[in-house]
């Protein structure tokens, strides 16, 4: 390597003036648990004194998540090591009326108003000025101690980069993000900065926030908002695409946005508030994958996978592990994503199992049979007939109490019948659907020879041959009416 060498007194050697070597070692530096100022279900998602982002499209709910968060701290309700104690909050809004939108939807969602405060920088000059980061990083940590503040909540956070910061380079937004993440952490609060997805719809959903790939390494953790379209009804999903101190499976919330009247002095005011609803089997991954490749599986399609879940879960008793569900789908030639997005049509539950990697158990609700038939889009009730229906079609009935057994198979029915073909259980009947009914097989599954009954499991549960038709001790059964 050659080059001319700097000269005294130069910008390099002068920036060395000052800077020295400091070493510690390992074994001087006691090792603590991680804090979480949020944790579900005994898994933390939030690390208190950290940097943490929500992330959507426009819509979808991000900035309510803020809200809601910010409504279970005035209140010492987030579960987490803030729980028991209640904590004001900073709300830093940028793009929202604080009287039009912000303190309605506070109301809405049951925020202590008094320890809520809106954050704005006054110039010498006594006027407003938008909080600039990293220049107003000092004003912001004097607050956030003065006031025992817990969480500060900025909405937009791009828009309090400071303007000489290039939000499209790492190393600028850094200049930014680094302080301010250092900043959490020395004043032990959340900061929950509120982020778009650009238009692309290449990569992971952190690789979706608008900016340079700082907004995605800096924060400890950062939630992806999605509306999954392609559920009956739509649904919105929460998934944590980021959780560096803690575990990266944890499974995706379900959650609505709920229409709010408030009566205030000035008048009636409707807004809206974030209400989660439980795990969701869908996550923001799979539902940006689907926007990508598209929905290949047509509305008749989700019907039959619909209807093929329900009777492959009456078979088991009314509830199995989902991973032998996507290979008892997989055979007969219905893909996961489409097995996913019947499992809402069917009205099947889902509970998570236990252990990293755990599959989830899907059961069939009370009232999952009625879905086998809808009308435009609604779910028929049981005996209603289809607007579009012929005389003599076959309808969903509910088996009442000491009804006939299947006529194929023998089992007295638990929960639907379908008359007009036999009195059989909707497992035979799905049974009987000639090759012609059938469902084609969608890419990529590994559909074999359809034989009614192939299934080990089913014969033995229901007594039968491998090729479908009850043994004669089945038939005497069903004569005898034994259950």
């Amino acid at each position: 390597m050659t080059g001319k060498l700097p000269s005294k007194g130069s910008v390099d050697d002068n920036a060395a003036v000052g800077r020295r070597a400091r070493i510690t070692w390992a074994s001087e530096i006691e090792p603590v648990p991680v804090v979480w100022a949020w944790e579900l279900d005994g898994f933390g998602r939030v690390p208190a004194g950290s940097l943490s982002i929500a992330a959507g499209r426009e819509g979808t709910g991000k900035s309510s998540f803020g809200l809601w968060v910010a409504a279970k701290i005035t209140h010492g309700e987030l579960p987490g090591s803030y729980r028991g104690h209640s904590r004001t909050v900073l709300y830093v809004a940028v793009e929202d009326s604080w009287k039009h939108a912000i303190v309605p939807r506070l109301i809405a969602v049951g925020a202590d108003l008094a320890k809520v405060a809106r954050f704005d920088v006054v110039t010498g000059l006594d006027t407003e000025a938008t909080l600039s980061l990293p220049f107003d990083n000092d004003i912001l940590e004097q607050t956030i101690v003065n006031h025992d503040v817990a969480l500060v909540v900025i909405d937009p956070l791009m828009s309090v980069i400071a303007e000489r910061i290039d939000t499209h380079r790492e190393r600028e937004v850094r200049r930014a993000l680094d302080p301010l993440a250092q900043l959490a952490d020395r004043t032990g609060a959340v900061i929950l900065g509120i982020a778009h997805f650009g238009k692309g719809r290449i990569g992971d959903a952190a690789s979706l926030i608008t900016g340079s790939g700082a907004f995605k390494n800096v924060p400890r953790s950062i939630f992806g908002f999605a509306r999954d379209e392609a559920a009956v009804p739509a649904v919105r999903v929460m998934t944590q695409v980021k959780n560096s101190l803690g575990r990266d499976d944890l499974p995706s919330l379900s959650y609505g946005i709920e229409e709010v009247e408030i009566q205030a002095d000035a008048g009636l005011i409707r807004t809206t508030r974030l209400v989660f609803n439980g795990e969701s089997e869908r996550s923001i991954h799979d539902i940006l994958r689907d926007s990508r490749a598209g929905d290949t599986a047509s509305p008749s399609r989700r019907e039959d996978a619909a209807d093929w879940l329900v009777a492959r879960l009456t078979e088991l008793g009314g509830s199995a592990p989902a991973s032998e569900i996507y290979d008892l789908a997989d055979v007969d030639g219905i893909s996961k994503a489409t097995l996913k997005r019947a499992r809402s049509q069917a009205n099947v539950t889902a509970k998570r199992g236990g252990g990293k990697g755990g599959s989830s158990e899907w059961s069939l609700a009370p009232s999952a049979a009625h879905l086998a038939h809808s009308d435009q889009g609604r779910t028929l009730e049981p005996n209603e007939p289809n607007a579009d229906q012929d005389a003599g079609d076959t309808v969903l009935t509910e088996a009442s109490a000491g009804a006939e057994p299947c006529s194929k198979c023998g089992h007295s029915v638990e929960r639907w019948v379908l008359e007009g073909h036999g009195n059989l259980c909707i497992l035979c009947h799905q049974d009987s659907r000639t090759a012609s009914e059938q469902p084609s097989p969608e890419p990529g599954s590994k559909l074999e020879n359809r034989a009614p009954d192939r299934c080990p499991t089913r014969r033995a549960a229901f007594g039968r041959s491998a090729g479908g038709s009850p043994p004669q001790a089945a038939t005497d059964a069903s004569e005898g009416n034994a259950s």
